[in-house]
């Protein structure tokens, strides 16, 4: 594979055999495809509509470094169903392989995981056409494996957010889950996040599209919010754990963020 330098398209990706592939982006469709994997053949994203998806490569079967992030993936499925998000993952490799480096995998002890079974799918993806249609094969890292990609796909289809890991470097959890619950809030709420946002800190209100609704958000804030100057204002969050460990009904974020007091960012404190 090499990519076309020359074209305006800088997002396009050439095949030797002549086939061009365009790297997706944020905003884009998720491009479809059919494919084997470890639980039986889907069809993407068909299959997966109303959910949200991580959909997420690793370089090869049998490494250390995917084999820890699948068993803290598998071992996180739960957190991750509990947001209706489902995981899919994909390489390059056999289904014969994917099958047998699982079944090795849940013989495995590793930090405070052991005989961890993977039950999300596994795409075997040896033609390496869904690869190429993601762009998960970056000829500078390597020509035969795919890097840490991870798309997060919403419940119509659309790629939301586009991580890219290199070989060496195992992806934080975390991360993915945080992004994942930002995502979800905004979309319900409107709002956006701040720097280093994780669920339960307070939130970011849309700026004001007229000095008319400025001056109307600077002279009627409300006890739940707070500016920093009228384009920079907060909506505190309510519902977050306190020091006995409450965690609001409905509010489905997992075990992975610590319990914590409140961090308030008022301008008069």
């Amino acid at each position: 594979m090499t990519y076309d330098t020359q074209s305006k398209d800088r997002g396009v990706c050439s095949m030797e055999e002549g086939k061009a592939y365009r790297m997706p982006l944020i905003g884009d469709p998720a491009p479809a495809f059919r494919a084997v994997t470890t639980q039986g053949e889907i069809n993407f994203p068909k299959d997966y509509y109303g959910r949200w998806v991580v959909f997420f490569s690793h370089p090869a079967d049998f490494t250390p470094v995917c084999t820890t992030e699948f068993m803290t993936f598998a071992s996180m499925i739960n957190e991750f169903k509990a947001m209706k998000a489902e995981l899919i993952g994909l390489s390059i490799d056999s289904i014969y392989s994917h099958i047998a480096w699982l079944r090795k995998i849940k013989e495995l002890a590793w930090k405070d995981m052991k005989h961890v079974e993977v039950t999300f799918p596994l795409i075997a993806d040896i033609t390496m056409e869904i690869a190429k249609m993601y762009g998960m094969l970056h000829p500078g890292a390597s020509s035969t494996q795919t890097v840490r990609a991870v798309f997060i796909i919403d419940p119509v289809g659309k790629i939301r957010a586009i991580l890219y890991y290199p070989l060496s470097i195992g992806r934080n959890m975390e991360e993915i889950i945080r992004i994942l619950a930002a995502l979800q809030k905004s979309d319900a709420e409107g709002i956006a996040t701040p720097a280093n946002w994780t669920p339960y800190d307070d939130v970011i209100l849309p700026t004001p599209g007229t000095c008319g609704a400025a001056k109307d958000r600077m002279d009627n804030l409300n006890e739940n919010t707070y500016c920093l100057d009228w384009f920079l204002c907060f909506q505190q969050n309510n519902n977050h754990p306190d020091d006995t460990g409450y965690e609001p009904e409905g509010i489905p974020y997992p075990s992975i963020y610590p319990q914590r007091g409140r961090k308030n960012y008022r301008r008069n404190n």
